[in-house]
């Protein structure tokens, strides 16, 4: 089930015309909880309460899509983007 945070995630960036798709059910563990599409162009979203902390198999797959050109991220609620 999805957190109050991510709802409002999805709910932003499906009002700027992106398609969300949560990843839980892709086979690469740490992969970021949103794909969002618009335009040719994929944004990659982990989302965090603000007990959570990004893991290190978190950090490596926001790392490894940016060198492959993606935008990827960690939002935290109450802080925005952390990483």
């Amino acid at each position: 089930m999805a957190s109050d945070f991510q709802s409002k995630v999805i709910k932003e960036y499906e009002d700027k015309g992106y398609i969300v798709l949560k990843t839980i059910r892709l086979s690469r563990s740490g992969l970021p909880d949103l794909m969002c599409l618009k335009d040719g162009k994929t944004i990659w979203i982990e989302v965090k309460e603000p007990t959570d902390t990004l893991k290190k198999l978190q950090k490596y797959w926001i790392d490894r899509l940016r060198l492959d050109g993606f935008e990827a991220f960690c939002l935290q609620k109450g802080k925005g983007k952390i990483y």
